[in-house]
């Protein structure tokens, strides 16, 4: 590790480590998903997630479910970068927070101008997010070749992103909404950070069986239930030392690593990754919908990341970390346009019932996020020196 750069902390090195190898898990899943779907097994393999379990459709507890413990993941990872990560001090912080910002906003636009006043306008929240397993993943693959500093920058970056992403979830992909559950899940949320700032309590049973009220509470409110899992990453117990072992928070996200990078994402693939790609499939790509999404991830997402960070660094806000360039940062933007396992997600919600457009959709996110990581790998590999 080169001097001056930041030390990475264990529980880092470890995330960094398993978003490499799931982002190879994810690849493989998707594949089979794909070719799965469009052989003669389509229907039997299609109709799996279709089969209702206890009133919900096995896409949908994976959906709905499944990704409520990824998103406790995601926002204990959150956690861990406010109190003692890279946003932890707001100098640091602020660079990585206005790239989220112009990578969030960016995409947003380029989506909106090409189908504002459409039916699929609700489109406009898909090209926002950025996949951190494949982004760190094709990180791996340049390893010495980049700074550290980099891989901290875009992790940052792409947990900020993933916050606004789930706050566009909550307030824009919500239909109706049952203001008694959701009381009663502010309720337990309530209780919840009672146990921890009153009560001071460190077992983490009674926190995931607060958890598993909250969620069934979110479901039933119409908000999406996932968000009950980020409310609860924040309700947990964290210690501000860096890789405290005996914080409840991080011992649950040290637990989560394997089950949601192997397990949790690679079934969230197999499931919404079954597109039947039809004869019309290239025609698809030129409706606006799916331009939009493509263009938002491809250009979108490095426009507003670089724009941004370059009007901030030049006005004086904040500076380049040490050891990156402008490249640097370009590099990261092409990266930031994987959206993958947040694009699909916000696809379900955003077309709900349209299956065509679902498909539609999830081809543009699947050849857009192969797009924007092959150009950035290249961009870093000979451009980033």
């Amino acid at each position: 590790m080169e001097t001056g750069q930041d030390t990475l902390s264990n529980t880092f090195t470890n995330f960094f480590n398993s978003e490499k190898s799931s982002g190879i898990v994810l690849i493989i899943c998707t594949v089979v998903s794909l070719v799965i779907a469009n052989s003669s097994f389509s229907a039997s393999y299609l109709s799996i997630w279709s089969t209702y379990i206890a009133g919900l459709s096995i896409e949908h507890w994976v959906n709905d479910a499944l990704m409520a413990i990824f998103f406790l993941f995601i926002g204990l990872e959150l956690e861990r970068e406010i109190y003692n990560g890279e946003l932890s001090n707001f100098k640091k912080a602020l660079l990585p927070i206005i790239a989220a910002v112009g990578g969030i906003a960016c995409p947003a636009l380029v989506h909106f101008i090409l189908n504002g006043g459409t039916p699929t306008q609700a489109g406009v929240g898909i090209p926002m997010a950025t996949d951190i397993a494949f982004a760190l993943g094709v990180l791996a693959l340049l390893g010495s070749r980049i700074p550290t500093s980099l891989k901290i920058f875009l992790t940052a970056l792409a947990v900020i992103d993933d916050l606004g992403a789930i706050i566009v979830i909550a307030i824009f992909y919500t239909a109706k909404v049952s203001f008694l559950y959701l009381l009663a899940a502010g309720l337990t949320f309530g209780v919840l950070l009672s146990l921890n700032k009153i009560f001071r309590v460190m077992a983490l049973t009674p926190y995931l069986i607060g958890g598993a009220l909250m969620w069934f509470c979110m479901l039933q409110s119409g908000i999406h239930a996932t968000i009950a899992g980020v409310l609860l990453a924040f309700a947990i117990p964290f210690s501000s030392k860096v890789d405290d072992e005996a914080s409840p928070s991080h011992k649950l996200e040290h637990f989560l690593h394997k089950p949601v990078a192997f397990i949790i994402l690679p079934i969230f693939a197999l499931a919404n990754t079954g597109v039947v790609i039809g004869s019309t499939w290239a025609q698809e790509l030129t409706s606006p919908n799916s331009l939009g999404i493509a263009a938002g991830l491809v250009l979108g997402k490095p426009v507003g990341i670089m724009l941004l960070c370059f009007i901030a660094v030049s006005i004086g806000i904040c500076k380049l970390p040490e050891g990156l360039n402008w490249k640097h940062i370009f590099g990261a933007g092409l990266l930031g346009g994987i959206g993958f396992t947040m694009s699909i997600f916000i696809t379900n919600l955003a077309f709900v019932g349209n299956a065509d457009a679902i498909t539609a959709s999830k081809i543009a996110v699947l050849l857009a996020s192969l797009s924007a990581g092959t150009i950035g790998f290249l961009w870093l590999r000979f451009l980033s020196k």
